[in-house]
């Protein structure tokens, strides 16, 4: 995997709560073991919806996806992640992350950022205006056009590079030391 520090481009707003990971990718397309092949299959019954914001032509290509609250919720399943990814999702942005989910994201270099409600109520309310998420500032940048003035807005605090070590009698003071929270999510 490719680190992950800046992420620009234009924002797909899916202005939904609760989207569970059985709405992302229905069980009946889970037979692949293989971690690609999945984006075909990305949102499929709601994909074939009269309406469904997604099939926006100005939403194709965006590789920030802004999301209500809770996304990724339900079952634990990583082909969720997988076919956000293989459809060309770089990011997604939404107010709250079912905890596997999150985990599964940044285990194959799909970045979840949490953000305010407001603020993500702001970049679904823009879309597709461009945005960028740079990881190393802790920021999402709005990029809106001269006549508007552009917006920051400050991602949710990331945890530290490195953990508390524990201080373990014998352990050279070492002891559980090890990559997480910010480096972790950069080093993807």
């Amino acid at each position: 995997m490719k680190p992950v520090t800046v992420i620009s481009g234009k924002v797909a707003a899916l202005d939904r709560a609760n989207v569970d990971t059985d709405q992302i990718i229905p069980k009946q397309f889970l037979k692949r073991v293989e971690r690609s092949g999945f984006g075909e299959f990305l949102f499929w019954d709601w994909f074939r919806q009269p309406g469904f914001p997604l099939n926006r032509i100005e939403f194709h290509g965006a590789p920030i996806l802004a999301a209500g609250r809770n996304f990724g919720s339900g079952s634990s399943r990583e082909h969720a992640p997988w076919a956000l990814q293989d459809y060309g999702y770089e990011a997604i942005v939404a107010p709250s992350f079912s905890d596997i989910f999150y985990s599964n994201c940044t285990k194959i270099g799909l970045l979840p950022v949490e953000l305010p409600e407001a603020d993500v109520r702001e970049l679904i309310d823009r879309a597709p205006a461009e945005a960028t998420i740079d990881l190393e500032r802790r920021t999402v940048v709005l990029n809106l056009p001269l006549d508007v003035q552009a917006a920051e807005i400050a991602a949710s605090p990331l945890p530290p590079a490195e953990p508390p070590v524990p201080d373990v009698p014998g352990a050279g003071g070492c002891a559980g030391a090890g990559v997480s929270g910010l480096a972790a999510r950069a080093a993807f």
